[in-house]
């Protein structure tokens, strides 16, 4: 992940831990850890204002299950 550029992630859990992530490096695509699974956001073309300035927006798209 890229230590200076951060993405904001929209969908998914309401209780997702986090909005503004760190950007992904180099996959297109965000995954985040959350309750023995899974959330994975892919990017949109559009941008939100946040407290954090202009971030590029993540939608969510599927969830996948750890094994076991």
């Amino acid at each position: 992940m890229n230590d200076t550029a951060k993405v904001f992630l929209e969908g998914g859990p309401d209780d997702l831990p986090e909005r503004i992530v760190p950007a992904p490096d180099p996959g297109p695509d965000v995954k985040v850890e959350l309750r023995n699974g899974y959330e994975h956001f892919r990017p949109t073309s559009r941008q939100a204002d946040t407290a954090e300035g202009r971030l590029p927006v993540y939608e969510w798209w599927e969830r996948t299950e750890m094994p076991g």
